[in-house]
């Protein structure tokens, strides 16, 4: 009889043992979930901050290249003096005053006067003469000048910039120019306003944005993909 009860009280003991185990394990299980859920709720936001930075940095990079497409890269593919040679310089005379207008304030303009400096060249030593500009802007704004300085009340300065030019070239005999290689200008350029280094440092930084945004979002969803990966990693072993 004594050994029927002790069974039985044994039994009972480890029924309830069980149950307390269970029962501990269900507080565990609801625990740990509690904890990813706050977990999950902490990242959500995080996470959509860090996509929004995402896309705001592609949206600009975009933008900019928008800008720099109708700026710097569009002149620099409409330009036609596209090869590099050597000149050689044959005349340089100044040939006659030009007048210009300052802005004096608002509405109000006057007049002051430069020098125009006329330079023939000769290019890569051949029998082609050519008449030398400073850039596509001189070449726009004047079809006889070499050098278009900006126009101010100083007269003297203007007329003393245009001598260090003529100076340089008698030093000098020998300049870089640029040329069009198909021959429809007749002038030369002294330097181009957006060549091949320009357009370069104009896209880097674009295009570094452009990188960064795209490289945060695919952190972001990488990190989500993981996440989601080791939960159900996770469900399988239970």
């Amino acid at each position: 009889m004594f050994f029927v009860a002790g069974a039985k009280n044994a039994a009972a003991s480890g029924r309830g043992n069980e149950r307390s185990r269970s029962i501990y394990q269900k507080f565990r299980e609801v625990d740990s979930f509690l904890d990813k859920k706050k977990t999950v709720t902490a990242l959500k936001p995080g996470e959509d901050r860090a996509i929004l930075l995402g896309l705001a940095m592609i949206l600009s990079s975009a933008m900019m290249y928008f800008v720099l497409g109708i700026t710097i890269i569009r002149s620099y593919a409409d330009s036609v003096w596209t090869e590099e040679g050597v000149c050689v310089v044959l005349n340089s005379t100044v040939t006659a005053d030009v007048n210009c207008s300052y802005s004096c304030g608002s509405d109000c303009w006057r007049v002051s006067k430069y020098p125009c400096l006329q330079v023939y060249v000769s290019v890569n030593d051949t029998d082609r003469v050519s008449r030398l500009s400073h850039n596509e802007e001189t070449e726009d704004a004047s079809s006889e000048c070499v050098y278009v300085p900006r126009c101010q009340k100083d007269s003297a300065a203007m007329y003393a910039i245009i001598a260090n030019i003529s100076e340089h070239l008698k030093v000098n005999q020998q300049v870089p120019c640029y040329y069009d290689p198909s021959e429809q200008q007749e002038t030369v350029l002294l330097t181009r306003l957006y060549d091949h280094s320009v357009v370069f440092h104009s896209l880097l930084w674009p295009s570094c944005t452009l990188t960064v945004g795209a490289l945060i979002i695919v952190m972001v969803k990488l990190t989500q993909y993981l996440s989601r990966l080791c939960e159900e990693i996770g469900k399988i072993k239970r």
